[in-house]
């Protein structure tokens, strides 16, 4: 799908003219609203990560108990 230059044209002025019409407060926001979700994201993979380790250590330790008892 090809984009003619006037409609390349049209959408830049119309994203510049909404850039330029945030004041610092909105700018504030939409800059704290990005760290809550980055946040959010980091700290579920993270999370995910410590999740998986624990349950190859829980395993382990269940192979080493089968182990001892058998």
């Amino acid at each position: 799908m090809r984009v003619s230059p006037t409609e390349a044209a049209s959408y830049a002025g119309s994203g510049v003219a909404m850039g330029a019409s945030l004041t610092l407060t909105d700018i504030g926001v939409i800059v704290g609203i990005a760290t809550a979700c980055l946040t959010f994201a980091l700290n579920a993979f993270f999370m995910w990560r410590k999740d998986q380790r624990e349950q190859r250590e829980s395993e382990e330790r269940l192979r080493e108990m089968e182990r001892h008892d058998g």
